[in-house]
Parts: C-alpha cells; structure tokens; sequence
C-alpha cells in the first residue's frame, strides 16, 4: 500500500493491475505505419489506444484503484472530486461499480457531453466556477463542510498506480521501445507510465506533452514546486490543469527525460490524421502526444519505436467538426 506522500512502487503498480484486472479494458497497443512515416525522420509507431478504455479515457484505471482501496469510514462518507471531464465521468462510473455516493465538481464551461456522461453514470455533478482554479477551491470547501472523501484527478498514489498500468501493458506488448510519449495535464497519466516503463526498460526515452497555453508542469519544473495556473486558452481541456501535482512533479522530476510543447493547430492536425489514417475520433488531449510527434518535437532516431498514447476520445461531433472544419 503506497504511503499517502509517496510515489507508488513498481510493486504498487503491479498490485493496482491485480486490483482492476477484469473490470477495465486491457487497450490494444496498435502499429500506425502511415502515421509513423509522416514523421521526420520516419518511425515505427505504436499507438497505446486508451481511448478504448471504459468510460472513453485512461482515467478509469486509476479512479477505480482509488476507490477499491477505500476505507469503511471513507466508504460511510461519500466521495467528492473535481474534474473538467474525463476524471469525472470514470470516478462516477467507478463509484457505480463500488455502490458509492459520488459528487463531482465540474467547471460552468465544462463540455456538456462531458457534463451529461457524468451524470449519466449516476454521480451528482455540481457546476461551479468560471475557471478551474474556482472549481477545485469549491471542491476543497465541499470537502470540508460535508465531510466527503476527495479523491484527487491526479495528486494521489492510488491513481498514479492505476495509471502505471497503462506502462505496463504497454512493455509486455513492446519490449524496451525507444521513445513513449505522454500527454500531460496535472501529471496524473505521465507519473504513472514513467516509472512503470523505466523500472523495466532503462533506455527508453519517456516524453511528456503540454499544449503551449496550459504549461503546468512546464512551470512546475521550471520553479522547483507546483505553480498556480489562473489562465488557460486551449482546446485540449482534457490537459489544463490548474497546477501540477506534488506527487506527479516528483515522478517527471525522476523519470521523465523532457516535456515539450506543441500549439492547438498541431494538435489539430494530429487529430485530424488520426481520424484520416487511423481511424480513430480523439478528443484534443488525446491527439498531444501524435501532434509532438508530428511537429518534430521528440528528438527521435530513424527507425525508432515510438509508442504514442491516445488518452481519450470524449468530444461530441459539433465539437469536432467545428475544431476540424
């Protein structure tokens, strides 16, 4: 059992498999060819497709090892979270599978397919805020005047474990790839894979990925501790977090080889290749890691492979017609 400070161990990675084998999707880890000779210089490319996981994204895995790891008295009280979409719907979902009460803090502006997804999986979702940062303020004081159990989108052992997962299926798939990259938000899907692939696979190269107006991590690493982030323009919500967490800062800090950027018309583009090539409908976060690729961004080798997650595909047809044109 990971100490509630503390990065969560191979051990604890492998445990948290136990724990939710059978009641999540074990993804497929798919060749892309057409997409990997896009790149510059051309790759061997896998896509670790997570946006086949139960509830559309990654973050089932680590909701539901946080929630099959509750206490009786945490059970008793309810749990409360914070989300702009994806984190929502899988504590939601996971909640049902545990016959727990859940309430989920959504920002005004959340993505209403997001929005009813939530609901739909039987959470009572509580729309507050103009911006994340007010929604994870109103979470916190939720917490404190009913009691609730918070269960964090990112910062927490149990759902970087969960997470871990996602690295280990993808090296019993692909021993020792050369490069995975990483979509980043918080850090609650990257501080999972990294130590999950570099406990087992040294040489590979872990790269995480931001959108350049939701920089997080970028300044978490930049200052040394966790940085408040009050502005945010991009249409890859599923990756603007309000700050990196403490846990998820230290995990890049000691596994991460480097965090790069790219801009919403290059995550544009990779989802739209994705959908042409692929076939497969991502939401913006989900298209990062592709679009760094893309973009040229990765420093790879000819020939290398390269294992890009697809984090989640949560959009509705309005939206991505309108982002696609």
């Amino acid at each position: 059992m990971p100490a509630p400070n503390d990065l969560p161990t191979l051990a604890d990675i492998v445990a948290a498999r136990e724990r939710i084998l059978g009641r999540v999707h074990r993804t497929p880890l798919a060749t892309a060819t057409s997409i990997g000779v896009m790149a510059s210089p051309p790759v061997i490319l896998y896509l670790k497709e997570e946006q086949r996981q139960k509830t559309g994204s990654f973050k089932a895995r680590g909701a539901l090892n946080r929630l099959a790891n509750f206490t009786e008295a945490e059970r008793a009280r309810g749990l409360v979270t914070v989300s702009a979409g994806n984190h929502a719907a899988a504590v939601s979902w996971a909640a049902a599978a545990e016959g727990l009460a859940a309430t989920v803090v959504m920002r005004k502006a959340a993505a209403p397919n997001k929005v009813e997804a939530t609901r739909a999986y039987g959470a009572t979702v509580d729309l507050f805020g103009e911006n994340n940062v007010e929604a994870f303020d109103h979470v916190y004081e939720l917490e404190r005047e009913r009691g609730l159990t918070f269960v964090p989108p990112f910062d927490d052992p149990y759902i970087i474990a969960g997470t871990g997962t996602v690295g280990l299926e993808v090296i019993d798939d692909l021993s020792a790839p050369d490069v995975v990259i990483v979509p980043v938000g918080g850090g609650g899907l990257i501080s999972g894979v990294a130590p999950a692939i570099k406990e087992r696979s040294p040489s590979t190269r872990v790269i995480g990925v931001e959108p350049e107006s939701a920089q997080a991590m970028t300044e978490a690493l930049r200052k040394g501790e966790p940085v408040s982030i009050t502005e945010m323009n991009t249409i890859a919500d599923g990756l603007a977090a309000p700050f990196a967490g403490k846990l998820n800062l230290l995990a890049v800090q000691r596994y991460v080889d480097g965090i790069v950027l790219v801009s919403d018309d290059e995550i544009r583009h990779a989802m739209r290749v994705l959908l042409e090539r692929a076939k497969i409908m991502t939401e913006p976060a989900g298209a990062a890691a592709v679009a760094a690729l893309l973009a040229g961004r990765v420093g790879q080798r000819e020939g290398d492979r390269v294992v890009a997650v697809v984090s989640g595909a949560n959009i509705d047809v309005p939206r991505l017609l309108s982002l696609l044109g």
